[in-house]
């Protein structure tokens, strides 16, 4: 079932998935769709087949919600009707960061925006521009088999 905040509990299995299996589903939210494109093709290059695009956080909460084997978001910080750190606020309302993975991908670099995405909830944060070794090597902590 859902919470009052949209977001459905993942099973501790989805986590368990080895990295690499293509299994695990994967959210990227983002209002570009190159950027979404960029990030996709990264995850696809690492096996990652089964992804899932937003446009914005409102788009992300509904991509949860039909999406309920999502087992880790990649979310931008600037986009329209809702903001990355409004979505991740919204996302640990009810589902904590051992259970789901969210990793801020953004251009706002400055230490006080870190650290706000770090006290809201996010597990890491990526500074745009990127290569895909940075993402990869952001993303493994999260991907190792349990």
């Amino acid at each position: 079932m859902f919470a009052s905040g949209g977001v459905q509990q993942i099973p501790a299995a989805i986590l368990g998935r080895t990295a690499g299996d293509g299994k695990m589903k994967i959210l990227v939210v983002d209002d570009s769709s190159t950027m979404r494109r960029i990030i996709s093709n990264i995850l696809k290059s690492s096996g990652y087949e089964d992804l899932v695009e937003a446009g914005d956080g409102v788009e992300g909460l509904n991509q949860l919600k039909a999406n309920p084997d999502v087992a880790m978001v990649l979310t931008d910080w600037n986009m329209p009707n809702m903001n990355g750190l409004d979505f991740l606020s919204k996302i640990r309302e009810t589902t904590p960061a051992t259970t789901l993975p969210v990793i801020m991908v953004t251009t706002e670099a400055e230490k006080a925006n870190v650290v706000a995405a770090i006290k809201a909830g996010a597990n890491n944060y990526i500074v745009k521009p990127f290569t895909p070794e940075i993402v990869k090597s952001k993303l493994e902590p999260f991907l190792k088999p349990a």
